[in-house]
């Protein structure tokens, strides 16, 4: 079964299967050779099962429209062929004729899998980071911009499992940081599981530029009905944590706004339920998070 990151793309992949089944079913015949001219054959081929693109869910998917900006998918296109599914890299197993393209989607996967990482300290005998316990488990709050753990790829929500073959399971904020802090300069050896409390939903900006929902202090407090936010499933009571991968915690609303309205026409937020972050970020004063936390694209 086929995976799409965003209801556009399944929509879109399902019109193109559906459009070149149409068309295959009307291909004219090859004529036999025969020695008499015969009555031209007459093809009625039938109204196309979707007439007009710009019909669907107002959004601009006109023939013009793809053909300008996404011509390997332009229905016009006789040599086109229908998307298949990633084999590999982040968009693995996934259908995306309107997203596959978007660095912002690359950027933002959550995989929820285990990798490990090997971190070392700073010349300041620092790593970086700051941890917070959740059910037992602990959840990394806070990456400092150019420390170790940013360029190891430690994220917001990323929780730690081990470090140097200690499980953490059960200890406080404290006990680990305490381990951290007694650990050697180099080859810190940390098992991290990808941010389980976190998702990422994929939107398409409508013809005015708006993705259809509210946020307050990053927080998102409504939606827009029949918005593409609202069609992909964004839910209200959820903290914006990315935009395009990009980490926006401790960003002002202004800023956030920035960044959506300047990550072109599709935007991939990730986030996380807002009782969880409440949680996390509880003790921690907001500056810190504005003036500390690891704003830079990560790479893809």
């Amino acid at each position: 079964m086929s995976l799409y990151p965003t209801l556009e793309d399944m929509k879109v992949d399902h019109m193109m299967k559906a459009q070149l089944q149409e068309e295959s079913y009307n291909i004219p015949p090859i004529p036999h050779e025969q020695t008499n001219p015969s009555a031209p054959v007459y093809n009625a081929i039938s109204d196309t099962l979707y007439p007009l693109l710009g019909d669907y869910m107002g959004l601009e998917l006109n023939e013009e429209t793809i053909a300008q900006n996404m011509p390997e998918y332009s229905l016009v296109n006789r040599n086109m062929t229908v998307s298949v599914p990633a084999t590999s890299g982040p968009l693995a197993g996934m259908v995306a004729p309107l997203s596959g393209q978007s660095l912002g989607l690359q950027r933002a996967q959550v995989t929820n899998g285990i990798r490990q990482l090997i971190l070392c300290k700073d010349k300041d005998g620092k790593i970086g980071l700051r941890v917070h316990a959740v059910n037992n488990g602990i959840f990394v709050c806070l990456v400092s911009q150019n420390s170790p753990a940013a360029l190891a790829g430690l994220r917001f929500g990323d929780q730690i499992l081990s470090i140097n073959d200690v499980s953490v399971a059960g200890y406080t904020m404290d006990q680990v940081h305490k381990i951290l802090r007694n650990a050697g300069v180099n080859d810190i050896r940390v098992a991290v599981r990808d941010r389980p409390f976190e998702r990422t939903i994929t939107m398409h900006k409508d013809s005015m530029g708006h993705i259809g929902f509210q946020f307050k202090n990053g927080k998102i407090i409504a939606l827009v009905k029949d918005s593409s936010a609202a069609r992909n499933g964004l839910l209200t009571e959820h903290q914006i944590l990315e935009v395009n991968g990009k980490n926006v915690v401790g960003l002002k609303d202004k800023d956030i706004t920035a960044e959506i309205e300047h990550g072109g026409n599709i935007i991939t937020v990730t986030v996380i339920p807002s009782y969880i972050y409440d949680h996390m970020i509880k003790k921690m004063n907001n500056s810190l998070l504005k003036t500390l936390m690891d704003h830079s694209v990560p790479d893809v």
